[in-house]
């Protein structure tokens, strides 16, 4: 048996004293700087429901359904506040109608919806991107940037035509219809000067952000670089409502070209953001949800209409090009049929009061007699009369700004819409 001296002893001491101190070092690392992970990059676009109309006085509304109450979790702080995301930053860039518009950015939370005054600073709504964002950092644990471009009232036969659509030509249909009202050559030049505005937009400030990242996202780290990770696209009212562009004459196949300028754009947006594969995800409209009789009011023949909307703007996901690449998530389970149900009721109470307020000689103010204030009380009775209690309750629970155009402004449909967008990426890219 060997016997160490006390010399030998002291080595070993401070050699196992040492191998503590080095464990306690790499403890004490965080996981970012340990481990350098890409930042994902995810663009989002469309127009006014990608902008957002989901208050956040609806975020409770989310606790009434199982199915919905755990994102509300996900949602809120342990203060109760909008949660702030810790690994997800956004650019969002949203103007008027036909401007480029402001920029608001910084760490994802509520706020990032639809701005009505100043486009840099937050107001009171969401879009998908609140949910989309929280979807991806549960997923992954590096950095994540959201560039949201998105304007109301946008379409994609002119305003988001891509370049390798070509020039805006209209229909023989168009040009005769428009020749009859002396408004050919007027709509010819502003469609010319209309004609990919907003993907120029787009691809502007996508480009922006990407020159320079670390202006929206200060620790971006260049050496670990980043990854363009996904592309959703939520648009579709004005080309489903533009009756001249795709009129019903054509039958089944009125929006056939709406299928092939959205394949176009799709190569386009990759072409220019240099990534050939670049996973897409289009959001099917999802306004008269599934259709349920009372649940929304269309005018004659939207219906059958809208049934071969969704059809076309599904259409892309289904060419072999796209195979594996492009997905179509339909937003139509989304829609609540109860507020649905509420909004017609809420039509019945609007008709009334134009009837009041016009003097109507079938209404109750025929002789113009009742004042403001009778006017507003009358009303206010009328709508006890033919909503519930419980519904009215609901309504002021569920429900923000834009109608049910804008899915009645509930932060419901937009939080199970951007989670829905994230899982679609996140399963194209586990394939």
């Amino acid at each position: 048996m060997m016997v160490q001296n006390d010399g030998w002893k002291e080595v070993v001491r401070r050699v196992a004293q040492l191998k503590i101190c080095l464990v306690a070092m790499l403890c004490c690392i965080s996981p970012a700087v340990a481990q350098k992970k890409p930042l994902k990059i995810y663009i989002m676009a469309g127009q006014s429901n990608m902008v957002g109309t989901g208050g956040i006085d609806t975020f409770d509304h989310l606790a009434d359904d199982p199915l919905t109450a755990p994102m509300l979790k996900k949602m809120r702080g342990p203060d109760g506040k909008p949660k702030v995301c810790e690994r997800v930053w956004i650019s969002s860039l949203n103007g008027k109608m036909n401007q480029y518009g402001g920029e608001g950015f910084g760490k994802l939370t509520a706020g990032y919806g639809v701005r009505r005054k100043d486009a840099t600073q937050p107001d009171e709504f969401i879009g998908p991107e609140y949910l989309f964002g929280i979807t991806m950092e549960e997923s992954y644990d590096g950095p994540i940037l959201i560039i949201k471009t998105a304007w109301g009232g946008q379409n994609l036969s002119v305003d988001y035509r891509s370049p390798g659509a070509g020039p805006y030509e209209m229909n023989t249909y168009q040009k005769e219809a428009l020749s009859k009202k002396g408004a050919l050559e007027k709509v010819k030049q502003r469609n010319k000067e209309a004609t990919g505005r907003n993907y120029r937009y787009m691809m502007e400030h996508v480009k922006k952000v990407l020159g320079d990242i670390k202006r929206v996202y200060p620790d971006y780290d260049a050496d670990a670089g980043y990854e363009l990770s996904g592309f959703v696209w939520f648009q579709g009212w004005n080309d489903f409502s533009d009756k001249m562009t795709y009129p019903d004459s054509f039958g089944d196949k009125r929006y056939d070209l709406y299928s092939k300028l959205l394949a176009q754009f799709i190569r386009d947006v990759r072409k220019d953001l240099e990534s050939p594969k670049l996973p897409f995800v289009i959001g099917v409209i999802g306004v008269y949800g599934d259709y349920t009789p009372g649940a929304y009011t269309a005018p004659k023949g939207n219906t059958e209409r809208m049934k071969l909307f969704r059809k076309a703007m599904a259409a892309p996901a289904e060419m072999k090009e796209f195979e594996g690449s492009v997905v179509a998530v339909q937003t139509a389970p989304f829609y609540e049929d109860a507020l649905g149900f509420i909004d017609a009721k809420q039509l019945k109470v609007k008709a009334m009061g134009a009837k009041l307020a016009k003097k109507h000689p079938d209404g109750p103010n025929a002789d113009g007699s009742m004042t403001p204030e009778d006017r507003k009380e009358y009303l206010k009775k009328y709508r006890e009369k033919i909503c519930t209690p419980e519904e009215i309750a609901l309504w002021q629970r569920a429900t923000s700004i834009g109608g049910f155009i804008h899915y009645f402004g509930s932060a419901k449909f937009h939080a199970q819409a951007g989670k829905a967008f994230a899982e679609a990426l996140l399963e194209m890219e586990d394939e």
